[in-house]
């Protein structure tokens, strides 16, 4: 379940569904652009769809972040500590974001994604769900928890090695 091969292969998978959006994204606005400038018609549905879009490369891409161990830190203190020590903190940190992501994005997102599925709330343009909008929430937390885990193992592993 924690194998660096199966780390890789979600990662893979995560990397081209961004690209994906991306791409699609850019395809959405340059039609936005053209139909507003071009044709003098504009789109109903680009501007909604392009936000939509935008949440989901925000969330994936924040999980995908979370997995590569790039997000943002300040590790002036993390690297002035011993080789031991920095890993025991990596742990708590991992942990804490677990905890954050388990509690805000995955039950939060869920009773999110639940309500607005219960209250057939659609979106203005498109009419769909806003269910499915908001889906990528618990999504991107599942695999925020995963990729914490990994490293919280990992991480547990290589203290044990080294005693």
């Amino acid at each position: 379940m924690f194998s660096n091969y199966a780390k890789s292969k979600l990662d893979q998978l995560i990397a081209n569904m961004l690209v994906i959006l991306m791409a699609l994204m850019v395809l959405n606005v340059t039609w936005q652009v053209t139909s507003r400038y071009v044709f003098k018609d504009p789109s109903s549905f680009t501007d909604e769809l392009s936000r939509y879009m935008l949440i989901w490369v925000g969330m994936l891409g924040a999980a995908y972040v979370a997995g590569k161990n790039e997000h943002l830190a300040i590790d002036i203190v993390l690297n002035s500590l011993r080789e031991k020590l920095q890993k025991k903190v990596l742990i708590l940190v991992s942990l804490l974001v677990m905890i954050f992501a388990l509690t805000v994005m995955v039950i939060g997102g869920s009773n999110l994604v639940y309500i607005t599925f219960i209250l057939g709330q659609k979106s203005a343009t498109l009419q769909i769900p806003l269910a499915y909008v908001y889906g990528i929430i618990p999504f991107s937390g599942i695999l925020v928890c995963y990729y914490q885990a990994f490293t919280i193992v990992h991480l547990t592993q290589s203290l044990k090695s080294a005693e």
